[in-house]
């Protein structure tokens, strides 16, 4: 499922326009992109979290050439499933 089929299926779950759901998902986003930009934590009970994570530097390998690289220390969004999404798939 990509992001026009999610809207489509908002759009025909809530019984409003795709114009409508397009934006609520969007607003959905942008919350969610805001608030881990903050470095704030976002839950949803029994579907899941999303946080920040520093990565820190380190080293690594060329895969082509075997020569040692650095890999700058970066942040990292992780999700962790929530109990019901996670019994939903098994």
């Amino acid at each position: 499922m990509n992001k026009s089929d999610l809207i489509d299926a908002m759009a025909e779950d809530a019984g409003v326009t795709k114009a409508a759901a397009k934006k609520a998902l969007e607003s959905f986003l942008g919350n969610v992109q805001g608030s881990l930009k903050k470095g704030n934590r976002v839950s949803l009970v029994g579907f899941g979290s999303w946080s920040v994570s520093r990565r820190a530097k380190r080293e690594g390998r060329n895969p082509q050439t075997g020569k040692t690289i650095q890999i700058a220390a970066k942040n990292v969004v992780k999700f962790k499933a929530g109990s019901d999404l996670q019994s939903s798939v098994n």
